[in-house]
């Protein structure tokens, strides 16, 4: 006799994290650009996050073992913070200590069809169970705006912040 085995997609896993942390936002799309597109930029976030995550100013690896890293994380408004990094392809998962943010794709169908896309963040910090409610709709307005950085940067003619 075998077990039944569930496997989930990355989107799913990310689903599944956003129900399990409060004071995480996570907001779905799908970009107009193939998977191996998609991800040959997202991939690299040292190149590739700055200017769409709009306080990220500049993101350095300081530190690599496989899929797993340390990088430093400069905002646009002078915050600063260590992060812990897994990348693999079709997923990123970064957290500090208050902040946690994720990315999930996925093909949506053949290269055609786009790439499913996920974006979740928050803050991590005691109490965000009893607060998240009150700054839902401010978590929502964001995650449209890092939505349509993405849909913009993947979108021919477009340009992020458009």
């Amino acid at each position: 006799m075998t077990w039944p085995i569930g496997e989930f997609d990355d989107l799913r896993r990310l689903r599944v994290l956003h129900e399990a942390m409060p004071g995480t936002v996570l907001a779905e799309t799908v970009l107009p650009a193939g998977f191996d597109e998609v991800w040959s930029v997202l991939g690299d976030p040292e190149q590739g996050f700055p200017g769409l995550v709009p306080d990220v100013r500049s993101i350095q690896i300081t530190a690599r073992d496989g899929e797993r890293m340390r990088a430093v994380v400069r905002g646009r408004s002078g915050l600063r913070g260590s992060f812990d990094l897994i990348l693999r392809p079709g997923w990123c998962l970064m957290q500090s200590r208050f902040v946690v943010f994720g990315m999930a794709a996925a093909p949506a169908g053949d290269e055609r069809d786009g790439t499913r896309f996920g974006y979740l963040s928050g803050v991590r910090a005691p109490g965000m169970r009893l607060v998240s409610p009150l700054l839902a709709p401010v978590r929502q307005r964001f995650a449209a705006t890092v939505l349509r950085r993405f849909e913009a940067r993947f979108t021919p003619g477009r340009h992020p912040g458009t």
